[in-house]
């Protein structure tokens, strides 16, 4: 599939979205009552759980509890049955790996960790259904988690993916569009309110004017995708409200 079949000649994509429109995102928190914090979520046909544990103190060596702020500990993994693929190791691939640290930098970033010194924050997320912008899902997720748990942020943070059909910026790709173009091109995760980038990927090379024709696509993205997590905060907000009341 070549590039220029990311888009119609009417301006459509092939899941019938314009460019910089956003797949439809479900959301729910505290999913599970065992952990300080959980939230699950669907960007389309992506599907992601996350959890959060802390804060607690230093679990196995105390010589790693930073006197000053928390330690963030983060697990990415995929379920088995989230592709199509057989995958053999979901816990153990360099992949995994490395989004696990993609993970770790953006929350602390965004975690007032200094409020919690000697202490540590951990956060488990699982792509239990895989169609492009696993990451990103897995932040937003992630976002929610944290704010169940109580965990005071700088901002909610935010990402998502965006790529480019010709000259045309598409945001919030899905696996064929990944595939299409040769990967997402370009992942942000950005703290909408004070415009803080938290992370960002490239995965191809792009020319200045095209890299920012990106960029403004996913931080679109990125501040819509605000404005649907608050509102779960919020719905959620005023779930516990009204039993505490009960």
């Amino acid at each position: 599939m070549a590039a220029p079949e990311l888009l119609s000649d009417e301006g459509y994509r092939a899941d019938g979205r314009r460019p910089a429109e956003l797949r439809k995102v479900r959301a729910r928190m505290g999913v599970f009552a065992q952990a300080d914090g959980s939230a699950y979520i669907e960007q389309g046909n992506t599907k992601a759980l996350a959890v959060v544990y802390g804060p607690h103190e230093m679990r196995g060596s105390r010589s790693k509890a930073l006197p000053d702020r928390a330690v963030v500990n983060c697990q990415y993994s995929m379920a088995t049955f989230s592709t199509g693929e057989r995958r053999r190791r979901p816990h153990g691939d360099r992949q995994a790996g490395e989004l696990a640290l993609h993970l770790k930098q953006t929350f602390e970033a965004a975690i007032l960790t200094h409020l919690f010194p000697r202490s540590q924050i951990d956060i488990y997320v699982q792509i239990l259904q895989a169609d492009g912008g696993n990451y990103c899902a897995c932040v937003n997720a992630a976002t929610l988690a944290v704010m169940d748990a109580g965990i005071p942020m700088r901002d909610y943070v935010c990402a998502s993916s965006a790529g480019l059909a010709e000259e045309t910026p598409l945001a919030d790709l899905s696996s064929p569009e990944e595939a299409a173009a040769g990967g997402p091109g370009l992942v942000l995760a950005l703290l909408p309110a004070a415009g803080q980038i938290a992370l960002v990927q490239l995965s191809a090379r792009l020319h200045q004017e095209r890299l920012e024709a990106a960029m403004e696509a996913a931080g679109q993205a990125c501040r819509a995708l605000h404005a649907v997590l608050d509102r779960v905060v919020r719905e959620r907000l005023r779930e516990v409200t009204a039993l505490m009341g009960d």
